[in-house]
């Protein structure tokens, strides 16, 4: 194993036990539907809408609740910037190992970029160092090399806010070392503890024993 992603490196921080079942065993428990919904629809919607295709029909598949979030979207002044690419997938070498995720969307204004994260839940609570944040960060600035200014973009639909970081020669050897950090240890793990704390609301914990 060699290639991870934010949610893995944060599964693991979680509960290396669930991370084993997960990602090592390939254990796969259902959600239920409704679980994702709201904000799959949203993230397709966007997509769709980015892309210049027509999205009338999606449009009156919406909830009122759901529409009120579309134009929450709509209106926000990052999802307005420059288009360049959307549900993109990216990945980097990071301290001899392969880091990458999924874009919700990757926006300009000359040369300052902005990577868009929609949230209809909540955002983290350390945004900064938040392993999505450095993932998408550190692809991102070796993908686009040379730029004005590079932000990732959390926007809070629930709250109708943005959380903007802003990407800086500290923020590169910062988020550098930490993922280095934390995938060697996945790969020196010799058993995967767990952690009780977390048990309560995990899909896994019937694999525990």
């Amino acid at each position: 194993m060699n290639n991870f992603s934010p949610n893995m490196l944060k599964t693991f921080e979680t509960c290396p036990k669930k991370f084993y079942f997960k990602y090592v065993q390939n254990i796969s428990v259902p959600q239920p539907v409704s679980f994702f919904e709201k904000g799959k629809k949203i993230h397709a919607l966007a997509n769709y809408y980015l892309k210049g295709a027509d999205i009338s029909n999606m449009l009156q598949e919406l909830t009122e609740h759901e529409s009120q979030i579309w134009e929450k979207l709509l209106n926000n002044e990052f999802f307005q910037k420059t288009y360049v690419n959307s549900e993109y997938n990216l990945s980097a070498g990071v301290g001899g190992f392969w880091v990458g995720g999924r874009l919700d969307a990757l926006m300009k204004d000359d040369e300052n970029y902005y990577i868009l994260d929609y949230k209809t839940g909540s955002i983290p609570k350390n945004p900064e160092y938040d392993f999505q944040t450095m993932v998408y960060l550190l692809c991102a600035d070796k993908l686009l090399k040379n730029y004005n200014s590079l932000k990732f973009v959390y926007i809070d639909l629930r709250n109708n806010k943005n959380c903007v970081i802003e990407f800086n020669d500290k923020f590169r050897i910062e988020y550098t070392e930490r993922l280095t950090k934390i995938c060697s240890e996945i790969l020196q793990v010799q058993k995967f503890a767990g952690n009780s704390d977390k048990c309560k609301f995990c899909e896994y914990v019937k694999f525990c024993f």
